[in-house]
């Protein structure tokens, strides 16, 4: 049996809540594995906080690919409420854990967001992240850049 069948993929959302723990066990596991492309973890958790609804919002997904109890990928998708003129969810934060990179984990977790997640899927992604190959291949395209004025 492959490395791959022997994990599973939980899912999160408003009904299967992640516990604070969770949350905490999360935030870290994607702080750690996030490579140069990371944000803070207050960020992480923030977003993990909007996706398992503990704060104001629409709320989102968590997928978590475990192997036993370790967690060896994770995808954190908040809903953003829109549609037509923007996407109806991000993909926020995708991240695998380094000993199991080239594993198909990534694209597994990628197709099981992709079946889950109604409606458009868009992604931020830094243009130098070598994921971006990974999201094509899966059939996310770039058709916008984003400009921000930070504050």
């Amino acid at each position: 049996m492959s490395e791959i069948m022997s994990m599973t993929i939980k899912t999160f959302d408003a009904f299967t809540r992640l516990s604070i723990n969770d949350i905490n066990r999360t935030a870290n596991f994607i702080y750690a594995n996030s490579g140069e492309f990371r944000d803070s973890k207050s960020a992480i958790r923030k977003s993990l906080l909007y996706a398992a609804k503990e704060i104001a919002g629409l709320g989102g997904f968590v997928f978590l690919m475990e192997h036993k109890t370790e967690i060896v990928g994770a995808v954190v998708v908040n809903k953003t409420g829109m549609n037509e003129y923007l996407s109806e969810n991000i993909l926020v934060y995708i991240a695998v854990k380094e000993e199991f990179a080239d594993q198909g984990i990534a694209s597994e977790l990628i197709k099981h967001t992709k079946s889950y997640c109604r409606g458009a899927i868009a992604i931020h992604i830094n243009k130098n992240n070598p994921m971006i190959k990974l999201f094509e291949n899966e059939g996310f395209e770039a058709r916008n850049i984003e400009m921000r004025l930070t504050r």
